[in-house]
């Protein structure tokens, strides 16, 4: 089953955020352009043609985060989304963000 097929975990504190080496297994697994930022956070910039487009997809994912029970920090402008994720309860990463990363990715491509 691909990340994107899986559901997010509400994460109840209490676990270690995950290493390097398990960070950059799961970032193979997302669309080119996410990126780690310090081991803390993930990162993509989705490109659009214009801001109508770039708002529409701003919408899907918000609802989607909510369907998940996991709310990245969003950015929108003219053409372009940024999107970043991490576990706020642990101050890092865990499987769930990549699991919404890859959700947020299929949003995109659809």
């Amino acid at each position: 089953m691909g990340l994107a097929d899986q559901q997010c975990v509400p994460c109840r504190g209490g676990v270690p955020p995950l290493g390097a080496e398990r960070i950059a297994e799961l970032l193979r697994q997302l669309a080119p352009g996410w990126e780690s930022v310090r081991g803390h956070h993930l990162r993509m910039t989705y490109k659009s043609t214009d801001f109508k487009s770039a708002l529409a997809f701003v919408n899907r994912i918000g609802a989607m985060a909510e369907e998940q029970g996991h709310h990245p920090d969003l950015q929108l402008a003219w053409g372009k989304v940024v999107v970043e994720i991490w576990t706020h309860k642990i101050d890092g990463l865990t499987e769930s963000d990549f699991i919404f990363a890859a959700k947020c990715d299929r949003l995109h491509a659809a």
